[in-house]
């Protein structure tokens, strides 16, 4: 396969780190992968190497304030932000490959800014993909929910460690230990990060109705950090005449990276 890293900016004018894997040959389509809270693009490897062997190609970025991007660490005034960098993303992917179609695959908080966009920005999209999509309360202590609320208003800034549970993300210890020592991954949040993630989730689910794209949702039915019943809920309004609802058995909050 060829792979490349690239950056690429936003409409604000921050540097965004991009990943590309396209495979030899024919190009059948492009899985275009928004990550989740405190990691990054790089952490995808499972997915390429089940993918691009079959003709797929994974392109993923960096979200503003993690990974390689710039920004403070897992702090936005606006979801959209989070909205326009991801149509900045797609835009270009589109550009460099006008006719394959396109997936946009989202997990954990990237699953919800992936069926925030589908909701706002359907036409380019074959379809969705929503792993552990963070459509309901997110996985925090509810003193800091509170906090949140509080701060986002005289603080949004404010940098907070969310003591996200790094043994939660999968059963297996080795994707563990990795994520615990990468160097490139946090668990930084700000208030208005907080608040924004709540009334975007809130949003997502009264507009579940008005998805028509194809839509896969996967979620481990033990995942702790977001409620498989929240994914379920979503699922079920979903407006999609083509929808696929899969519980991983077992299995924790990272289905691409579990046993």
């Amino acid at each position: 396969m060829e792979s490349q890293e690239t950056t690429f900016r936003s409409v604000d004018g921050l540097q965004l780190q991009r990943y590309d894997w396209l495979p030899e040959g024919r190009l059948k389509a492009l899985v275009a992968v928004v990550h989740g809270f405190g990691e990054h693009g790089g952490r995808y490897g499972n997915l390429v190497e089940a993918l691009v062997p079959r003709g797929f190609g994974i392109a993923s970025y960096d979200l503003r304030g993690h990974g390689r991007s710039q920004g403070a660490r897992g702090s936005i005034l606006s979801w959209a932000e989070f909205r326009q960098d991801t149509r900045k993303f797609l835009d270009l992917l589109r550009q460099e490959h006008p006719e394959p179609p396109i997936f946009l695959y989202g997990h954990s908080m990237g699953g919800l800014i992936a069926l925030d966009y589908a909701l706002h920005n359907p036409s380019g999209l074959r379809g969705v993909i929503a792993s552990a999509p963070a459509v309901g309360q997110p996985g925090i202590s509810p003193f800091l929910l509170l906090l949140s609320r509080v701060l986002s208003r005289v603080w949004p800034r404010l940098s907070l460690s969310t003591k996200l549970d790094a043994t939660a993300i999968s059963r297996d210890p080795k994707v563990v230990e990795a994520y615990q020592q990468d160097p490139l991954v946090h668990d930084l949040g700000t208030p208005r990060l907080g608040t924004e993630m709540a009334k975007t989730a809130a949003w997502v689910q009264a507009h579940a109705g008005e998805l028509q794209l194809p839509l896969l949702m996967l979620q481990g039915e033990a995942d702790r950090l977001i409620n498989p019943t929240d994914t379920r809920r979503f699922f079920d309004n979903a407006g999609s005449a083509d929808k696929t609802y899969h519980l991983v058995p077992g299995g924790f909050h990272e289905p691409h990276n579990d046993l």
